[in-house]
């Protein structure tokens, strides 16, 4: 670790040449700066309002209508040899300690659908992987991770659960301080800063899929927003987005 010169200064020591690679363009979802664009844009972290999304080839963007719809469809795109997680705000609590041999208890309530958050700690839990392999464990699907999981991992396919704390009211989003369940929230926390805390979540949250990213609201006029600004790439259903070959399960 070291300036350009530095690392410069130590290769000539050792008599090796040094070559600098500039990149000029970023990698994450997919490279497509179209859509980390749209992503800042839409929880108004840059000025001048949501964006419609325009495909770009590049990476695929769409809205469920349940969380259901959006387990199904990362779960076709398992089924095709590709990685997909699940993630949400962190909307319901945490219930970090589970009594040997218990199941993880299904915290992630949505109407008739409920999941696990991922596993809490270091210990693998019926079957279910540590926190740090959630993000790259085959077994990590059937769990929701929550931002301090998913945040520095990247896989194909993301499905983001916008949850309470963060809803669309006629022109403008709306922060509910009241509907987080994250403990790093005090009371002495201004509503300033969980605002913007709120929003950096699910910044962090809709940019882990390097393919495609699914979107589902747990609140129905920002599901309805969501669905304004993307329009359906294929219908009915969300099978047929995606049309690249499957990879081969080694």
């Amino acid at each position: 670790m070291g300036t350009v010169a530095q690392i410069r200064a130590a290769a000539a020591v050792k008599g090796l040449n040094c070559q600098v690679v500039e990149l000029d363009s970023q990698f994450r979802c997919g490279g497509s700066d179209a859509y980390l664009r749209w992503v800042v844009r839409l929880l108004g972290l840059e000025s001048g309002g949501p964006l419609h999304w325009e495909p770009d080839g590049k990476v695929v963007l769409e809205v469920a209508d349940t969380p259901r719809e959006l387990e199904a469809f990362l779960d076709a795109r398992r089924a095709e040899g590709y990685g997909a997680r699940m993630s949400a705000g962190y909307c319901w609590k945490w219930t970090t300690k589970v009594a040997p041999g218990d199941p993880l208890p299904l915290d992630v309530h949505i109407e008739d659908w409920a999941r696990p958050w991922n596993v809490y700690g270091d210990r693998s839990i019926a079957g279910a992987p540590p926190a740090a392999l959630w993000a790259t464990d085959p077994a990590g699907f059937g769990q929701v991770g929550c931002v301090y999981t998913a945040q520095g991992f990247e896989y194909d396919w993301s499905g983001v659960i916008l949850g309470p704390d963060l809803v669309w009211r006629t022109d403008r989003w709306i922060t509910d301080r009241t509907a987080s369940k994250d403990p790093v929230f005090r009371k002495s926390t201004t509503d300033a800063d969980i605002d913007r805390l709120i929003r950096n979540t699910y910044k962090v949250l809709l940019t882990r899929g390097m393919i495609g990213t699914i979107v589902y609201s747990t609140d129905p006029e920002t599901r309805a927003k969501l669905q304004e600004l993307v329009a359906a790439q294929a219908r009915p259903g969300l099978e047929t987005v995606f049309q690249a070959p499957a990879r081969t399960v080694g």
